[in-house]
């Protein structure tokens, strides 16, 4: 049973107390009853019945302990986070009925329904508490809180377990940074944690600190052979043993090598042959380019010359359709012009024509 046993003998102890329901040792659920009584039951229950409805419902509520201890689903205890979804879950059906504005028979079926399905919530909630969040600690000594449904106090139970909690093999290569990671998931939910220690220790088994304080990690930059061997965590409490001890094996392994790959656009030895190369100390030396670097330049080239040849025809274009456009409106003017002088000449041909017939006819 482990660190359920001296719960089961609290919770046994507790059973000569009187009893009260977890969801009452909520304050908002004490407050919701109470307003029920006195500001709905007066317009929607006939007042001979307040007394005997209210005492009905009470107990309702107080049923919700009618549980049976198991050490899987309810043990009589619960921690905050539970009662708050349970109250929250019974808060929230009670505004529904009452806003509701139902009366007399039906407001009391209702009411009477919920609560049977508020209890099987609440015995829902209370099971995944005893089975996921009751000393979710796997090893060392975790110090929950939790709220006693017998007098609704709360109090700290201690989560017993193995303190040593494993040992961790830590492989770091020189010159690199070694990083000791002590934190445990449930440590942020469990109260009384002090200080996280790191010791050093020796082949003699004797220790020395390394580090203390509420930082769970420990950190050695660049490292070097000496810094190899075993190292021990240890979480502190406020009480006098500690929460967790784990034990670190840091192996230091050699320097990672980086291979330096030269470069694709310098030629090796073995590429340029011995006649190639002119070895003169004023001449800067030439990078030679693969085709497959010069394949995109040319295309690039390329590209722009067909882009600016299809530019200067469209240019071209253009302009042509404007040379017809005015060659085709000067055409129609000259035409204009001739056949306005061509009037003109006929008039003064005319007009010429009976000043001679006039002369004529003077000589005669």
């Amino acid at each position: 049973m482990g660190p359920r046993l001296p719960l089961l003998v609290t919770v046994l102890a507790s059973c000569l107390l009187p009893v009260r329901c977890c969801v009452l040792c909520d304050t908002k659920v004490v407050e919701a009853l109470n307003s029920l009584e006195t500001d709905y039951l007066p317009d929607h229950v006939g007042a001979e019945h307040h007394k005997n409805l209210m005492k009905r419902v009470k107990q309702a509520v107080q049923d919700f302990k009618e549980l049976p201890f198991d050490e899987d689903s309810y043990m009589g205890v619960v921690d905050e986070s539970t009662l708050e979804k349970a109250s929250w879950s019974l808060l929230k059906d009670l505004k529904r009925i009452t806003d509701s504005q139902v009366k007399g028979e039906l407001f009391v079926k209702e009411l009477f329904w919920m609560l049977h399905l508020q209890k099987d919530t609440f015995a829902r909630y209370a099971a995944h508490f005893q089975k996921e969040d009751f000393c979710p600690n796997k090893c060392g000594m975790m110090l929950q809180t939790l709220i006693w449904c017998s007098n609704c106090k709360k109090q700290v139970h201690a989560c017993r377990k193995s303190l040593d909690c494993g040992e961790r093999k830590v492989d770091v290569h020189e010159m690199e940074d070694m990083i000791l990671d002590c934190e445990l998931n449930w440590h942020h939910a469990s109260q009384g944690l002090t200080d996280y220690s790191f010791y050093r220790v020796w082949r003699n088994k004797s220790e020395t600190l390394v580090s203390k304080g509420k930082e769970p990690t420990l950190t050695k930059i660049m490292v070097d052979p000496l810094d190899a061997g075993t190292y021990r965590c240890q979480l502190d409490t406020v009480q006098s043993s500690p929460a967790t001890v784990i034990h670190f094996h840091v192996t230091v392994l050699p320097k990672r090598i980086v291979e330096e790959i030269p470069s694709s656009n310098i030629p090796t030895q073995e590429e340029v042959a011995p006649g190639e190369v002119t070895w003169s100390p004023t001449k800067p030396s030439t990078t030679l380019q693969s085709p497959s670097s010069q394949s995109p330049m040319a295309e690039n080239i390329l590209r722009g010359r067909l882009v600016g040849l299809l530019i200067w025809t469209f240019v071209v274009l253009i302009a042509g359709i404007a040379t017809a456009i005015l060659c085709y409106r000067s055409e129609k003017v000259m035409d204009s012009i001739k056949s306005w002088l061509g009037t003109g000449n006929e008039a003064a041909e005319s007009a010429h024509v009976p000043e001679k017939k006039t002369t004529e006819s003077k000589t005669q």
